[in-house]
C-alpha cells in the first residue's frame, strides 16, 4: 500500500518521463512481466480519465502492467459505476489516491458547449445522458464568464468538468467520503495537455 502524496510524486516523475520522451517502461511487456501478475494486482493509484485514444493513462504516467486501476469513459464522468470501480479498488486493494484527468481538447466536452449553444433533438439519448453530466459545470461558466470565446470556453470547461467530477466523487459515495474524512484516500484533479504531454494537477498538493 502506497500513501497517497507518494503515489502522487510517483504519478509526476512518471509523466515527467513521457513529456520528456525519456520513458523507462516497454510499451509491451513480455511473458515474464505478465507472469507477475497472475496471482492478483497491486495497484497504487486509479485514474478516472477520458475514453479518448490519444490519453493512453499508463503511457502518459510510465507505469506498467499492475501499476495502476484505470477507469475511462467519455467526458471523465462521474456515474455510479465509476464510483463502484473506485470503491472497489479502495476497499480491495488499499488504493489511496485517485485522480480525476481530463485533457485538453475533449470530445464531450465540445459536444456539451455545442449542445448548449446550440440544442438539438437530433443527439442520441446514450450521448446525452454523457452531455448531461458534463452540462452543469458548463452552464455556471457561462453564468460566470458569459463573454468567453469559443476556444477559450472549451479551455475552461475542460478544468469546470474535471473540478465538478472531483466533487461528485468526494460526495457521492458514502465510502469514498468517509474513507476521504478519515485521509485514507485522497481524490485530485488533473489535465493532460495533448500539446505538450504534461499533466498538471489542479489541485494544491504539497508533502
Amino acid at each position: 500500500m502506497i500513501p497517497a502524496l507518494d503515489a502522487l510524486q510517483r504519478l509526476r516523475e512518471g509523466n515527467a518521463r513521457f513529456a520528456s520522451g525519456d520513458r523507462c517502461l516497454e510499451t509491451f511487456p513480455g511473458h515474464t512481466e505478465r507472469d507477475k501478475h497472475l496471482d492478483g494486482q497491486n495497484p497504487f493509484a486509479v485514474i478516472l480519465g477520458c475514453s479518448d485514444s490519444r490519453v493512453p493513462v499508463e503511457m502518459v504516467f510510465d507505469q506498467g502492467l499492475g501499476d495502476l486501476f484505470v477507469i475511462r469513459v467519455a467526458g471523465n464522468i462521474v456515474a455510479p459505476s465509476q464510483i463502484g470501480s473506485i470503491e472497489f479498488a479502495a476497499e480491495q486493494y488499499g488504493v489511496q489516491l485517485v485522480v480525476v484527468m481530463g485533457h485538453s481538447q475533449c470530445g464531450a466536452v465540445k459536444a456539451t458547449i455545442e449542445q448548449l449553444l446550440r440544442p438539438t433533438d437530433r443527439q442520441s439519448p446514450n450521448l446525452r445522458t454523457i452531455v448531461d453530466r458534463i452540462r452543469p459545470a458548463v452552464e455556471d461558466l457561462l453564468d460566470d464568464q458569459p463573454s468567453l470565446d469559443r476556444e477559450s470556453l472549451a479551455r475552461h470547461a475542460v478544468r469546470a468538468n474535471v473540478r465538478a467530477s472531483v466533487q461528485n466523487l468526494r460526495h457521492g459515495s458514502e465510502i469514498i467520503e468517509g474513507l476521504v474524512q478519515n485521509e485514507e484516500l485522497l481524490v485530485v484533479g488533473a489535465e493532460y495537455s495533448l500539446e505538450s504531454g504534461v499533466v498538471e494537477f489542479l489541485d494544491e498538493i504539497s508533502k
